[in-house]
């Protein structure tokens, strides 16, 4: 697809593929990535039916990445029976910030009759994010905190709604900095661990026992387009960084990426491809470990000490 030749002005340039895309079109080409996604991973199983459909739970925060799945999804499944959307949102207690973007989530939730479900870190750990950033006793980044709990909390929730898959809108920049991240810092099982958890097909994955399956529809999208999709759609979106964002280490990898895709379009896609195939072998080596997994003495969660993460830090935050 090339609107070089297209009565439209083009709005983008994708270097990794040479085209130049006008607005209808790139709608197109975004859309039709996630659907093929939705259809070569098999997320609706052919046994699903309208008597017993599949319940997909969408983490949506407002951003532009869960906004244009969530909108995507609404868009290809409204009139299918088969599938039923909710969208789940987390407040983590970041005064400003998070408000706001719940505002862009009841917009669209509301606008497209998406039943929308919105759980707060107050009420599940009596914690905010807010002062656990102000506090941070264990001298973490807010980051590594936040992703534990909110890891915990689209699970659980996730479950309690009975979903038979949970998604993110994690999209192509996300993945191919974490392949990076997880390639430099020589972490097989980690490696092993991204494959089970959503790279995988779902009848290759060895994950937990009663773990439910997660998906990435999104994440053959490059982020750049992601941004342009929902700024053309008009989307409700709220653009700004979290003010308590710290990722030293996934920023430096996201300069390197940028400037790699700069001089050789097409990087992160070849970097999925390749680190899907290994991780697919990093799992047939270290998926099946699971048989030192227990319950933690707390929440019941599995883990492999005696108190799962999540615990011990909201333990470590509530001591403060």
């Amino acid at each position: 697809m090339d609107c070089t030749k297209c009565d439209r002005e083009a709005v983008m340039h994708a270097a990794y593929s040479g085209a130049h895309l006008c607005e209808r079109h790139l709608f197109e080409s975004v859309e039709r990535r996630v659907r093929r996604r939705v259809r070569e991973d098999e997320m609706l199983p052919a046994d699903a039916t309208p008597d017993d459909p599949e319940t997909w739970v969408i983490g949506l925060s407002g951003g532009k990445d869960s906004v244009v799945l969530t909108d995507i999804l609404h868009d290809t499944f409204a009139e299918d029976p088969r599938v039923e959307l909710v969208a789940l949102t987390i407040h983590e207690g970041i005064e400003g910030y998070r408000d706001e973007s719940l505002e862009a989530c009841e917009a669209l939730t509301a606008d497209r009759d998406i039943r929308h479900e919105v759980v707060t870190y107050a009420e599940e750990f009596d914690v905010q994010m807010d002062d656990v950033a102000a506090d941070d006793p264990l001298d973490m980044a807010p980051c590594a905190y936040c992703g534990v709990f909110r890891r915990d909390v689209l699970a659980r929730y996730a479950d309690e709604f009975g979903a038979d898959k949970l998604l993110t809108g994690h999209n192509l920049d996300d993945e191919a900095e974490t392949a990076l991240m997880n390639v430099f810092e020589g972490n097989v099982e980690q490696v092993a661990r991204h494959f089970d958890a959503s790279l995988g097909p779902f009848d290759e994955r060895t994950g937990k026992e009663g773990m439910i399956p997660r998906a990435k529809p999104l994440r053959d999208v490059p982020e750049k387009e992601v941004a342009l999709y929902a700024q053309l759609r008009d989307l409700p979106v709220h653009m700004a960084e979290c003010p308590h964002a710290s990722e030293a280490f996934r920023g430096e990898i996201q300069d390197l990426l940028l400037e790699l895709e700069e001089n050789h379009p097409g990087t992160r896609h070849s970097i999925m491809a390749g680190y899907e195939e290994l991780a697919a072998l990093a799992a047939d080596e270290y998926g099946e470990e699971d048989a030192d997994v227990g319950e933690c003495e707390e929440c019941g969660a599995p883990t492999t000490r005696e108190k799962c993460r999540k615990c011990a830090l909201v333990d470590a935050v509530n001591a403060v």
